[in-house]
């Protein structure tokens, strides 16, 4: 039997976060997530705009001839079909990403997708639900397979850094692969991040949301 996928939206724009930042990227943004992180972007992929089976949605998705493809949410991992989705998207050619929020384990993901894991801080009201078995799995990943894991974390003000840096110090994460932090959107300046982070030489690097940047009055298919 087809595998089945709840879509929000399949659409093509500039990759906005990430160590992929700036390119051209076809997203697939797959609907559901159990979580309510307070400053949550995507409130509308709660629920599923269409049914797609996982042919149409590559169908779909390659029609913009893509080099770079991310399947994101919502949280892509509570759909069992993703890892079917990743595998065939993996065969098919080109950089695959995953975006997840963090509360999953990323073990049965493709290892040839780049997984970017959300590390929640306090202000997002869901720290205590961050998966830390994703941290263990980077850190025991061989070198090569560690440069397809890298971590993100949002901070909304100096508490989300403490946490954040204390974290970091204590796993030494940012020694074995990439960690991305940037600033909450509209609460917290770059400016005072960015001094954080240059004063404590956190080893960490600093990103925008590009894509708000570039269509700042637009919420989806940006």
């Amino acid at each position: 039997m087809e595998q089945m996928l709840d879509i929000s939206e399949i659409f093509h724009s500039i990759q906005g976060e990430s160590s992929y930042a700036g390119w051209p990227c076809t997203f697939i943004r797959l609907a559901g997530c159990s979580h309510t992180c307070r400053y949550c972007d995507t409130l509308y992929a709660k629920t599923a705009e269409r049914r797609m089976s996982i042919a149409e949605t590559i169908d779909e998705a390659r029609r913009h001839r893509p080099h770079l493809i991310e399947v994101t949410g919502g949280e892509p991992l509570e759909q069992p079909s993703v890892h079917h989705l990743l595998r065939a998207l993996c065969d098919g050619g080109g950089t695959i990403l995953l975006e997840t929020g963090g509360f999953l384990s990323v073990r049965d993901v493709d290892p040839r997708v780049h997984k970017v894991i959300d590390l929640k801080p306090p202000s997002s009201g869901c720290a205590e639900e961050n998966c830390m078995e994703n941290v263990e799995l980077a850190l025991a990943a061989v070198t090569a397979e560690r440069k397809r894991f890298e971590f993100k974390i949002v901070a909304a003000d100096r508490r989300d850094y403490l946490w954040a840096q204390e974290l970091l110090t204590r796993t030494r994460l940012a020694e074995a692969c990439t960690v991305m932090m940037g600033p909450v959107w509209g609460v917290l300046q770059p400016s005072e991040l960015a001094g954080w982070i240059l004063r404590d030489r956190l080893h960490v690097r600093m990103q925008l949301q590009l894509h708000r940047h570039i269509w700042p009055a637009r919420e989806r298919g940006v």
